[in-house]
């Protein structure tokens, strides 16, 4: 384990992005090795080739603000396919499996209380340079696994530690 606190890995994701439905091996390793001590946020940056993925970033932060944002994250991730050829039912369906207020996703999805959090990520994202899902912040510098996640968990490993100081 790394002496002192670690830094925040931000997961850049396209909630209907099959990278990103890999990448997410990636994070659950890291997860597993730093536990708690590595605070792992999803920032979203839903690609335009993909039709529900900004609903289902306000899904997921509907899922958040109740509490169930990484179990709808992961179940949803999961669902890519199923996403791209039945929309917003998913989101639902996804919502109800891992016990958020599915009702309250739809009302959300409709008034529309989580678009500022999402324009904010998108705008932050195209700011700092996110082109392309999954990418990585962590220690103020981003790593990109849009055109190829080989060697990426690593390259992860060694920005925390690098920022841990150990």
């Amino acid at each position: 384990m790394i002496d002192g606190s670690l830094p925040r890995l931000e997961f850049w994701c396209d909630l209907q992005c099959p990278d990103c439905r890999t990448a997410l091996d990636d994070v659950r390793a890291l997860r597993a090795r730093y536990g708690d001590a590595l605070p792992v946020e999803v920032r979203h940056f839903p690609l335009e080739k993909h039709k529900h993925a900004y609903a289902a970033a306000e899904a997921a932060e509907e899922a958040f603000a109740q509490g169930l944002g990484w179990p709808f994250v992961e179940a949803l991730l999961a669902r890519t396919e199923e996403l791209d050829a039945r929309g917003q039912q998913v989101l639902l369906e996804v919502a109800r499996a891992v016990g958020v207020d599915a009702e309250e996703v739809d009302t959300a999805l409709i008034d529309g209380r989580h678009m500022l959090t999402v324009d904010a990520d998108q705008a932050e994202g195209r700011a700092i340079g996110v082109t392309g899902t999954p990418t990585y912040v962590i220690g103020g510098q981003r790593l990109d696994g849009g055109q190829s996640q080989d060697g990426l968990r690593d390259r992860i490993v060694a920005a925390i530690e690098a920022a841990a100081g150990s």
